[in-house]
Parts: structure tokens; sequence; C-alpha cells
């Protein structure tokens, strides 16, 4: 019975997650178009036979359909989901060319396509100040409050009431960005600056690797330098309305830069792709972070909308970025692409889209 119920929170939970955010992104298109004098036919929460939808005043079909993952806009002269531009452009009247998407001049198709990507980040934005108003956020000071026995700490001499100034060159100004900095560190060796009694002393040493285990119980290794943070040495920060706002956006960028940071890494070798988590690992995290409440999930929804907001604008072809890309070929050239080569390049653009979706979907079973 409660591995029944549990089946059911991850379900209600990635999904209510996934159709917001789809919604989202799929807004951003809709309303920039609809600035832009688009006629929007369809605006689709899901792919594949419709569930349930309905017209409304301007034309536009909105419906959910039968596959949750995902969503699109379907604009006036699109050939497809994917936007890819129709035959019939050509023999449109004046009043068609008008209301159609692919008509509209460079600059106004630029800011319909980017607009999906930004408004997910601004809706992660959004959440984080939220956040960030209501509840504030509490930091610990980098100051070493216990040295771990037999850690790597200890080993290197690092002492309680030493504070951290930097790791690997990188600043630190909370415990937080210590954890943050390690998790990210993909050698075993660590150089870290500390400060001792007005003293600056720098620390070479080879990190700790330990078992642990993720979110979702499954076995993984960490990097630890073996070392306490000291719990009379934290802050609870207030923020007001801008500052909150402020500070949400640099943690968004900063989120960007850690998720593109471990992107790299694998593209280089240097990090498993078998980390690349697919649908079955969002919903297992929506799931096992609906256990801790509705607060938890909100801060999750952030968390992804960010990851969406990245990925989309990758210059994939089907994906926002190639379409950008696109966009940008066609400014250097000062022509148009040819519809033979976009449908080319949409080909094998939905070719790499797929064959990703694939692994992460094998990765996925893997673990599970």
């Amino acid at each position: 019975m409660d591995s029944i119920l549990y089946i059911g929170q991850t379900i209600v939970a990635f999904l209510a997650v996934l159709t917001v955010l789809v919604f989202v992104h799929e807004w951003g298109h809709y309303i920039v178009a609809r600035l832009n004098g688009v006629r929007v036919e369809v605006f689709s929460i899901g792919f594949g036979p419709e569930i349930w939808g309905f017209n409304d005043r301007h034309g536009t079909r909105w419906k959910f359909s039968w596959i949750p993952l995902g969503g699109y806009v379907k604009f006036f002269g699109d050939a497809s989901e994917s936007s890819a531009p129709g035959h019939a452009l050509p023999t449109m009247t004046e009043e068609e060319k008008k209301v159609a998407f692919h008509y509209k001049n460079l600059w106004q198709k630029s800011a319909i396509v980017f607009a999906g990507p930004a408004v997910n980040f601004l809706f992660a934005i959004l959440i984080i100040a939220g956040m960030y108003f209501t509840y504030g956020r509490i930091e610990f000071s980098p100051i070493v409050g216990g040295v771990i026995e037999g850690g790597a700490a200890e080993a290197a001499g690092m002492e309680t009431g030493d504070r951290i100034i930097s790791i690997d060159g990188e600043e630190i100004s909370t415990f937080r960005d210590i954890r943050e900095h390690l998790l990210f560190k993909v050698d075993e060796q660590v150089s870290v600056v500390v400060l001792r009694d007005g003293r600056t002393i720098n620390l070479n040493f080879a990190l700790n690797i330990v078992d642990d285990e993720d979110i979702l119980g499954q076995p993984t290794k960490v990097r630890q330098i073996g070392i306490r943070n000291n719990p009379e040495e934290r802050e609870l920060i207030k923020y007001g309305p801008f500052s909150a706002l402020w500070q949400a956006t640099i943690e968004t960028k900063n989120l960007t830069l850690r998720n593109l940071q471990g992107l790299g890494q694998m593209i280089t070798g240097d990090r498993s792709v078998k980390e690349l988590g697919g649908p079955i690992t969002i919903a297992r995290v929506a799931g096992k972070t609906a256990e801790y409440g509705i607060v938890s999930l909100i801060n999750f929804a952030a968390l992804v909308s960010i990851g969406l907001g990245m990925i989309n604008l990758f210059p994939i072809p089907v994906l926002d970025g190639g379409h950008l890309l696109f966009y940008a070929i066609e400014a250097v050239r000062r022509k148009k692409m040819s519809l033979k080569a976009q449908e080319f390049g949409f080909k094998i653009g939905g070719a790499l889209v797929l064959s990703l979706m694939v692994f992460a979907f094998y990765n996925d079973l893997f673990k599970f």
C-alpha cells in the first residue's frame, strides 16, 4: 500500500511540475508571438492525440495531449510542432503573410523563439526571489567549526577556527560555496587558502573520497575536505523585494553556470555520462522532494525550469537554440536558408534529440 501511495505521489508531483513548466515555456512563445501579430493555431501541453481542449476567441486551440513530456505552440505557417516552415508559405496571400510567423522580420522571430527559455529563467528567478523574500536565507560563515579525525584537513594541518578564503583560486564566501565547489570537482588534489590569526596559509592536499547516497538513495562517491561548519557562525539574511530579485538573479546565473560546467565535464570525459538523468529520474526526485512539503517541490520546480531554459537554448535544430542558430546564419548571409536545408537540419536535430532522450531513459532504467 505504501509503495502504491509513493508511486501515486511521484506521478502527481512529476506531472504537476512538468505541466506548469511546459505551460510557462510555451506561454513565453505565445505571448510574444501575439504581441507581434502572429496567429497561434495550437497551444498544447503534451504531444500526440488530444485528451481535452477548447478554442479561444482568437482561434487558438488550447489542449492537453496524451504524451506529457513537453509541449508546443504551432504558429500559422508552421508545418509541424517544431515550427518548421510549411510548403504553403509561397502561396499565401498578403493578408495571410501578415499573421504568419515565417513572414515576420528576423528580430521578431528571434524574440518569439527566445521568449520561451527566457520565461523559464524568469520563472525560476521569481520562485527563488519569493522564497528569499518570505523566508530569508540562512548562511554559515566559511569558518572551520571542527576538523574530522583522520580526514584530509587534519592531515593537511587545518585547524578549528580557520576561515577558508578560497579553494582552487575560487573565492569562498559561505560554507555552501565549499560544498558546491567540491560537488563539481573532478580531481583529488585541492588548494585551500585559509586565514589564521591574521595570516594567510596555503594548504595543498588530496581530498578524501567517501561513499555516500544521493537524494534517491543511489550510491555515489563524494569528495570531502574533512571539516564541519560552526553552528554559531550562522546568519539569517533577510531580503526586501528588490534585493530578493537581485539575489535570485545571481543565484539563477550561478546555477546555470554550474549546470553548464557539469555538462562540459561529461563532454570532456571528466564526469560520467551515467549521471545524466531523464524523465524517470526527474519524476522520482519530484516525488522525493514532495515528501518534504510543497516548498521543497516549488524549489525543485525552479531548478528544473533553469535546466529547461538552458537546454532549449542549445544550438540544435528543433530546439529553440537551433532556430536562433538558423536566424544568426540568415543575418550573416542576409538571406533565408532554403526550405530543404532547414528540413535537413530539423531531421538531424530531431535524431540527435531523440538519441539523447533514449540514452537518458536508458540511464534512468539502469539506476531504477
